[in-house]
């Protein structure tokens, strides 16, 4: 429900906050005094395209802010929490700024949404109904929605498992598209993958191999160097007789005689015989190593043809051999997911085929519970129009074969209403035969059958009382009050019988104040309503009989 609305420099709307209430309000006033300026207001905060020509002259943006009551409907409650928006109590708040430099701003309980999302919002907080719904019952192709709303939750279960499957389809259908248009590109890219991987694989790389290999690399092309410096280490140390390593063996037995005077002698001694030990050891190193060393050329070779491949890889795949893995690891994760394989057009094309048999099963079942749904429907809007003082129309849904057994998002069906207002008259479109009066009567008739179902906190209808006078307009202000029952009711009315069953009034008067046009609204009291519902029967001239004639239309209201 709406409980407040605040607008600041909307239209000729300089500043406005209304509150209101449950049940049924009209909203009334002469013609262009800025009614519908308030309903617009409420069409953008439930996420309607807005514009900079809304904006007040003279101003840099104007602010439309509503507080509702959280909607209880089933989904909403999901829908908030997939756009991370918290409930604020019972409250949800919704704001939007235009500003003139085309900048759009919109929030819910402080979160800012985009468009769209608030258009999914709004969609849970107002129906407006006006010309633009009568243009609904005016285009063929909306009655089959019509039609759905009428279903039960089953139905609507049904409906929605079906659409879920279409979309599965779809999908299906556009990948397979894809390949077809792409199939030789896709093809090249995959043989190229499983070339890449392939030859990564072979080359089988080890992390640190390069560096190992180059250290080899260099041992092998030093050989002679190596040989011939051991040699002459070897030589210098062990040759004639006594040796340098014999000479120094004599020097530590020279200076052990002498090492227990002194502590620095014996340090002297202990470093020289530790010297003695190291040169011995590295003689038999040299010797050792002298032994082991052999110079083969195919190695070399070898080590040269392993890097040189691990050079290749690196200019084509990464910069170093742990990058050329990781890009391993990288196309063979996308081969394994990979949607082609050989045959992938004919496997996906039996897939297509499995799906679309058993969505043609489902859209005849939903094609059989919408036969059944149509004559509820068929009695139900007879049984509103009766009410409604067109007792002697018939109405009909009539389903069309003209989609050929074509599947699409609402199934197989294709739907349209007729109807005869005359007794002995073929049934046409209602497109083609309503009047303005009847296609106003019509839109209560629906709007009366779904508002109890459909929960929608607040319901407007904006002048679709036009075209009607008597007593059918006295049918459809008990059609709007009786709608009031299931939700809040904003009624935008010419007609005194309409304003007359509403639980609150709001007078709209535009006036000029330091020069400017403005909009104010008054709520009325009950003298008040009297006074403007004479008003709305006389003209500009009252007179006590329009004003007994006010009271008493106030009168029957109240019972």
């Amino acid at each position: 429900m709406l409980q407040e609305i605040s607008i600041t420099n909307f239209a000729i709307i300089p500043e406005l906050h209304l509150s209101f209430h449950k049940g049924m309000t009209a909203l009334t006033g002469e013609t262009g005094a800025g009614k519908s300026i308030i309903i617009d207001a409420l069409g953008l905060l439930a996420g309607g395209r807005g514009s900079s020509d809304y904006i007040r002259q003279g101003a840099d943006k104007c602010i439309l802010e509503g507080l509702f009551e959280w909607p209880s409907q089933e989904g909403f409650t999901e829908l908030m929490e997939e756009l991370g928006i918290e409930s604020d109590g019972d409250n949800l708040i919704v704001r939007r700024d235009m500003a003139l430099t085309g900048k759009n701003v919109c929030r819910v309980n402080g979160h800012i949404v985009t468009l769209a999302n608030l258009r999914r919002i709004g969609s849970y907080l107002v129906d407006i109904q006006g010309q633009n719904e009568h243009q609904e019952l005016l285009q063929p192709e909306a009655h089959l929605n019509l039609l759905d709303r009428f279903g039960d939750r089953t139905f609507q279960q049904q409906k929605k498992k079906y659409q879920k499957e279409y979309a599965i389809y779809r999908e299906l259908e556009r990948k397979m598209r894809k390949v077809q248009q792409n199939e030789k590109s896709f093809v090249q890219r995959i043989d190229m993958l499983h070339f890449q991987q392939e030859e990564i694989a072979a080359a089988d790389l080890q992390v640190g191999e390069e560096e190992q290999l180059s250290e080899e690399r260099e041992k092998l092309s030093n050989y002679q160097k190596i040989v011939d410096s051991f040699a002459s280490g070897y030589s210098a140390l062990s040759a004639g007789e006594p040796s340098s390593v014999d000479n120094v063996g004599l020097a530590v037995s020279e200076l052990q005689s002498i090492a227990h005077l002194d502590n620095e002698y014996e340090a002297i001694v202990e470093n020289v015989q530790s010297a003695y030990y190291l040169l011995q050891d590295a003689i038999g190193d040299m010797s050792r190593q002298i032994d082991l060393l052999e110079l083969d050329e195919n190695r070399l070779e070898e080590v040269n043809q392993r890097l040189e491949l691990i050079r290749q890889l690196k200019r084509k795949y990464g910069e170093s051999v742990e990058a050329i893995l990781d890009y391993y690891e990288e196309i063979t994760k996308e081969l394994d997911s990979s949607d082609f394989s050989e045959g992938q057009l004919e496997k996906m094309q039996l897939e297509l085929t499995k799906k679309e048999t058993f969505l043609q099963e489902q859209a005849l079942a939903l094609h059989k519970t919408r036969k059944k749904i149509a004559k509820e429907l068929e009695k139900s809007i007879l049984t509103e129009l009766k009410s409604l003082y067109m007792e002697n129309t018939e109405f009909e849904v009539r389903f069309s074969s003209e989609k050929n057994g074509q599947l699409d998002a609402n199934g197989l069906d294709q739907v349209e209403f007729y109807i005869t207002t005359n007794p002995g008259e073929p049934l046409k479109p209602l497109v083609k035969v309503a009047s303005g009066g009847e296609l106003s009567r019509m839109l209560l008739a629906l709007k009366t059958i779904f508002s109890s179902e459909q929960g929608v906190t607040s319901i407007i209808f904006d002048e679709v009382d036009t075209g009607v006078s008597g007593r059918v307009a006295q049918a459809i202000a008990d059609k709007i009050s009786q709608i009031s029952c299931h939700s809040q009711v904003l009624c935008i009315t010419h007609l005194p019988q309409v304003a007359a069953v509403a639980d609150f009034q709001y007078y709209i008067q535009k006036e000029v104040i330091d020069g400017r046009t403005q909009t104010s609204v008054t709520e009325l009291q009950p003298t008040q309503r009297e006074t403007e519902i004479a008003r709305m029967l006389a003209g500009s001239e009252i007179t006590p009989l329009t004003v007994e004639h006010a009271k008493e239309l106030l009168r029957l209201a109240s019972k």
